[in-house]
């Protein structure tokens, strides 16, 4: 089994100060960890709950994949992070299995992860994203 748990699950937000605030008046939850991603384009503020996160994000600019999708969904769901112990490892299992990447190999993502992204098309509509810590 390549996935380890649940790194996260991402939701796409317009307000980032109005999102967090409705998360810590809803269910006490405080920012763990926050970061711009300037090559994604996306302010991140990542909420803990047990051993994963309710990921935050806002674009930081109009051409980023997020403000496109906010553009055209709505806020909302965006991706799923998988945690994985190796990330080109699981990345080349995904493609073996006819996921469509994103990332032909793993990158730098934000807390100091290794990332990528697999496309929706080949994952039955959701976004995917392989998360090594």
């Amino acid at each position: 089994m390549l996935l380890t748990e649940i790194d996260h699950v991402a939701i796409a937000v317009r307000d980032l100060e109005a999102a967090i605030d409705y998360y810590h008046r809803a269910f006490g939850a405080e920012v763990e960890h926050r970061e711009v991603v300037e090559s994604d384009g996306v302010e991140e503020a990542l909420l803990k709950v047990a051993e994963s996160y309710v990921q935050l994000l806002t674009p930081t600019r109009d051409d980023s994949p997020v403000a496109k999708a906010i553009e055209k969904r709505g806020e909302g769901l965006h991706h799923i992070g998988y945690r994985v112990a190796d990330c080109g490892k699981a990345l080349e299992s995904m493609i073996a299995a006819g996921a469509q990447p994103i990332d032909k190999a793993p990158r730098p993502g934000s807390r100091g992860t290794t990332v990528a992204f697999i496309h929706p098309k080949g994952s039955f509509g959701t976004l995917i994203e392989l998360v090594q810590e």
